[in-house]
């Protein structure tokens, strides 16, 4: 059983083809824009004024947030697999947190919020998948 599933793991290997010098897959480039906006909007939320539950956020948490987006969108943008693998997991605990909300729904518009969020991450997340193993791919000798 195991060598079927070896030799599709393989198969799948030999089909990637490795990054050219310079290249930045589609998908790492969205996810760096992604990483951007939330940063900035982060940012942009704070100075305006907005309040959450009616209070307003403690400074660190929205600064350390940022710094962290900024970071993440900075090395995505310059294809490091570390960066991509740090979004990656950023994306999986966005999609825990909000799966878990989504069983405190209780009305029409929360599960709109919570698909509008959901669908996108999962989406991206599942994307960076091919595009990592495509980073860490040796180079050609």
């Amino acid at each position: 059983m195991s060598s079927r599933s070896e030799a599709r793991n393989e198969q799948a290997r030999a089909a990637l083809e490795p990054l050219a010098p310079g290249e930045r897959p589609a998908w790492v480039t969205v996810a760096a824009i992604v990483a951007l906006v939330l940063a900035v909007g982060n940012l942009v939320a704070f100075a305006a004024g907005v309040k959450i539950n009616g209070t307003r956020p403690a400074v660190g948490p929205v600064f350390g947030q940022a710094v962290l987006m900024g970071f993440v969108a900075w090395g995505t943008w310059n294809a490091r697999y570390w960066a991509v693998l740090l979004m990656e997991a950023i994306l999986a605990l966005l999609i825990v947190v909000v799966t878990v909300l989504a069983l405190r729904a209780s009305t029409a518009l929360d599960i709109v919020i919570v698909v509008a969020i959901l669908v996108p991450a999962c989406l991206l997340f599942y994307k960076l998948v091919k595009a990592m193993a495509r980073m860490q791919m040796p180079e050609a000798e």
